[in-house]
């Protein structure tokens, strides 16, 4: 995430204008492990490096943090294994794994799932709980700091696009696995053609 914390309390005190904010905005980059911060009250900038374990951990909501790490953790995994499956039918013998369409798009839709619980859960940690807000205010004594703007990262995005990428993919295995009146094969029993003009 990616934002910009407005130095309140410097801002009231000086009662500054318009044209006077960007002095007091900062810069804030955070990701799940840790981030750095540019502290800014209208006398220059203050850099400052931070961790989320163990520093902020009485801060931050711990038990959506911990989720999003343990959802990323099952996203990686399950996109290896689909990877794997893919590699073995792409170029070895080609077989479904486990057993039928439901085997195939298993680890397709636990990806997508896993990414979509990552999304949900990191977004309402950043806009529901205030977690730029929380960050910019740790161990701020006499200076209050409220979110001017915030925008999340390439990481965010790239997560979204892979999640329906797999949803997608899990979609297009089961309607494959189905079967249409139209592709059911035809009964040998009933011969039409020559061979019954012959009899």
């Amino acid at each position: 995430v990616r934002a910009a914390p407005l130095c309140r309390t410097g801002a009231l005190l000086v009662n500054a204008s318009r044209a006077e904010l960007p002095l007091f905005l900062g810069e804030l980059h955070y990701g799940l492990f840790g981030g750095q911060r540019l502290r800014q009250c209208g006398l220059g900038g203050r850099a400052l490096r931070f961790a989320f374990f163990p520093d902020l951990l009485r801060v931050i909501p711990a038990s959506i943090h911990v989720s999003v790490i343990v959802f990323c953790v099952v996203l990686v995994a399950a996109a290896l294994v689909a990877t794997g499956f893919f590699m073995y039918n792409a170029f070895g013998s080609p077989s479904e794994t486990l057993h039928g369409p439901a085997g195939l798009y298993l680890c397709s839709f636990v990806c997508g799932s896993c990414g979509c619980l990552v999304l949900a859960l990191f977004s309402s940690e950043v806009k529901v709980h205030h977690l730029s807000e929380r960050i910019a205010n740790f161990r701020e004594g006499s200076f209050t700091f409220k979110t001017h703007s915030e925008q999340f990262g390439s990481s965010f995005w790239t997560i979204l696009a892979c999640s329906l990428v797999h949803l997608l993919n899990a979609v297009l295995i089961r309607v494959a696995g189905f079967q249409f009146p139209f592709s059911k094969p035809t009964d040998s029993g009933t011969c039409t053609g020559g061979a019954d003009l012959m009899y």
